[in-house]
């Protein structure tokens, strides 16, 4: 699996029409299909008799919660874009810059809480449990807003920004500290005209095992970074699994993660999109709903009448 990063929409069709079904190995197929059904009753049906869903979801759902995107216009922090600042090679050469853009989203993160489509999905999740029923919900999000919901079955492929890994001695801890570090207290602030706080490296959050001390960094995967073959293995695991797929607030423009529900509905398990707009996969899958998640997405998990509670 190729190292996290963004594609170009262009690509991406290019690549839905090279995707090989496991059933009929050794041919070429595309997925374009007709367009996607926005039917909330038909897709009722199909929810009411999958055993095992699986919940993609990107940023657009925290966005919901009042977090930045940092996609498209204005997807900025003070002159740089996300993809400037997220990776090894920009932390090697200003950890402090860095360190600021990663302690101002820490903080927004802290404070920022659930939505209605957040809890849709745990509420779910929880209620299908009981029926013998499976939800697991894979994110690209660092922001935990899953698991403060109450999400159980998570993995979050892209790491956590409240969990940090020494360059030193590589261990890897939870850290929900409001600063990270003294030095980074009122820094971070995103206005273009901002200027770099030029912490010294040695003030800049450190190792706290013994006799270690090493620089730390977010324990998130940057953009020429390859995800956790573990967390990967666990994915792939579900996909082959699930019988029905939400793709819930995705671009679809981040690789690997772009590639997962078209992979999906290329085994004929039906696929809705819950988003504020189409994306490059839209056409691939059997529903699209368009809209807030939070207003979308409790209505299409609800209990349905046919379901039994134990």
């Amino acid at each position: 699996m190729g190292p996290f990063q963004i594609v170009s929409s262009r690509l991406i069709s290019q690549l839905y029409c090279v995707l090989k079904s496991p059933a009929t190995k050794g041919t070429t197929i595309c997925l374009t299909m007709a367009r996607p059904s926005s039917n909330m009753a038909s897709f009722r049906e199909v929810f009411a008799k999958a055993k095992h869903i699986v919940v993609l979801s990107g940023a657009g759902i925290s966005a919901e919660s009042g977090l930045p995107t940092f996609r498209g216009a204005g997807g900025y922090w003070r002159k740089w874009k996300a993809q400037d600042l997220a990776t090894p090679e920009a932390f090697a050469y200003n950890p402090s810059r860095v360190w600021e853009f990663y302690h101002y989203r820490r903080e927004m993160m802290q404070s920022a809480e659930p939505n209605p489509g957040h809890l849709a999905i745990a509420e779910c999740e929880a209620r299908l449990h009981k029926q013998g029923r499976r939800v697991t919900v894979i994110t690209q999000n660092i922001d935990e807003l899953h698991r403060k919901a109450g999400t159980k079955n998570l993995l979050e492929i892209h790491g956590s920004i409240f969990k940090t890994r020494c360059t030193s001695c590589g261990v890897v801890a939870e850290n929900h500290k409001s600063p990270i570090c003294p030095a980074l207290s009122g820094k971070g602030a995103p206005e273009p005209e901002t200027h770099d706080a030029r912490i010294p490296v040695e003030k800049l959050p450190r190792c706290e095992e013994a006799v270690c001390g090493g620089l730390l960094r977010p324990h998130v995967v940057w953009f020429g970074e390859n995800l956790d073959p573990a967390i990967l293995e666990e994915v792939h695991r579900e996909l082959a699994l699930c019988d029905l797929c939400l793709v819930v607030g995705t671009s679809s423009v981040v690789y690997p993660a772009a590639m997962f529900a078209p992979q999906v509905s290329a085994r004929g398990v039906p696929v809705a999109e819950f988003n504020m707009e189409t994306t490059p996969a839209t056409n691939t899958f059997r529903f699209h709903f368009q809209g807030p998640c939070g207003k979308t997405l409790p209505e299409a998990l609800a209990p349905h009448e046919t379901e039994t509670v134990s």
